[in-house]
């Protein structure tokens, strides 16, 4: 959530923010609405302010023996314009928290301009595409010739987009889970937890998923809970409305697995494990201070790049652009991974800096270096997510016969497997 004394203050920076986002808010209502709730606050103050007076110089009449009648009709008809006021400036602030809910993140100033992945930006790659002397075959193909995983009984019990891993395919899955946890606890420093996968409401609005983006939610109306789309939900939510007592920055890991609606349009990416509406992440989240949520971006981006660059897989990374970015982001970097069948990159990772925005909707605070309560700064990435991770190094590590190299660092993860065949 975006603080609305910014938006007052810098009325004209946060017009240009949005305006980069392309983004269509209605600045002059919420500024409305904020002048509205201030006006009725100072009015209410100053009410009281004379109210208290005209009950003292009523107090001195009684002592008096004067006639009181007047003044404690002036004082009824003051509180009676204070209860219309307080529940005047009730509504507005309800009104502008509404708004302000979905307004999105402004972009850092680092973020590059632009309205759609188009105007991404390629940082760097990490290694060359292999040459094949073979056609390479989709992964599709070499999962279901080898029984790693079944995607037509899967649809046949949840329907399309729901993968149902099987035999060494449902090993792979979990080996890899339990390599990136082993990888950020024991090299990286996160501390793992194991979150719930469902989330309430309001563990929904403060990490921004809610209200706005409400339909690409899956949704248990008979318990008002949230099947989450990423464990940055109950990972982030973790301080909800607290002030943190341990030493920042804090790092946390989470395994979860992850439900969303938009898994795309009809054709190619929605055939095979590119495009799923569930599917198994490991996440990393930071809670840190402010004057250094730059730099821990960087090595938030190096603990996600780690995990690929011990797979041996090659990977480039993004900056997205304005336009591009997600509504709570204010700055992002996506790692892509190269798949040879599809010829194409596949995101497996998004890393982001969300400054105090989710902090502000979800109550999040520490005390500063002088000792007052301020707001965290939060972040997190995917390290990484699956199952495109399996499709990369199915179609990377495939041979000509069908079979899988699998790399080393998972061998000790599967038994000591080292071929899939």
């Amino acid at each position: 959530m975006l603080d609305i004394r910014t938006i007052r203050e810098r009325e004209a920076d946060v017009r240009r923010a949005l305006d980069l986002r392309g983004v269509g808010v209605d600045l002059d209502a919420v500024l409305a609405l904020d002048r509205d709730r201030r006006s009725g606050l100072a009015e209410v103050e100053q009410l009281k302010n004379q109210r208290n007076v005209i009950s003292k110089e009523i107090g001195a009449l009684k002592k008096a023996g004067q006639d009181t009648a007047a003044r404690q009709a002036e004082v009824r008809a003051m509180g009676d314009r204070i209860a219309e006021l307080d529940r005047i400036v009730r509504e507005a602030e309800e009104k502008l928290n509404n708004a302000l809910l979905f307004m999105p993140n402004l972009p850092h100033p680092a973020v590059p301009p632009g309205h759609d992945a188009a105007q991404n930006r390629v940082v760097r790659q990490h290694g060359t595409p292999r040459s094949f002397d073979f056609e390479p075959k989709p992964h599709w193909e070499l999962g279901e010739k080898l029984g790693l995983f079944d995607l037509e009984r899967g649809a046949r019990m949840s329907g399309a987009g729901f993968p149902l891993f099987t035999g060494r395919g449902a090993r792979l899955e979990r080996g890899l889970i339990q390599f990136m946890l082993d990888l950020h606890t024991t090299q990286h420093g996160y501390r793992e937890i194991a979150p719930p996968f469902l989330c309430n409401a309001a563990s929904m609005t403060g990490t921004g998923q809610l209200p706005k983006l409400a339909e690409d939610m899956y949704h248990v109306a008979s318990d008002d809970l949230y099947l989450i789309p990423t464990a940055e939900v109950p990972v982030t939510n973790f301080y909800r409305e607290e002030i943190i007592r341990d030493p920042l920055p804090v790092k946390l890991t989470a395994y979860s697995a992850c439900f969303r609606r938009e898994a795309g349009a009809a054709g190619r990416d929605t055939r095979g494990l590119i495009r799923v509406h569930q599917f198994d992440k490991v996440e990393l989240v930071k809670f840190v201070e402010p004057e250094t949520s730059d730099a821990e971006l960087e090595t938030l981006l190096a603990d996600a790049e780690d995990v690929l660059q011990r797979l041996g897989l090659v990977y480039r990374i993004l900056e997205l652009c304005a336009g591009d970015l997600s509504f709570a982001s204010s700055h992002t970097y996506d790692i892509e991974l190269w798949a040879p069948a599809q010829k194409a990159w596949l995101e497996v990772s998004s890393c982001s800096n969300f400054g105090d925005f989710q902090a502000r909707r979800a109550g999040i605070r520490y005390r500063n270096k002088d000792g007052k309560a301020a707001f965290v700064h939060t972040l997190n990435g995917s390290g990484v997510a699956l199952p495109r991770l399996v499709v990369a190094l199915l179609e990377n590590g495939q041979r000509a016969d069908g079979s899988i190299v699998l790399p080393e660092a998972l061998h000790p993860y599967l038994g000591g497997l080292t071929v899939l065949d």
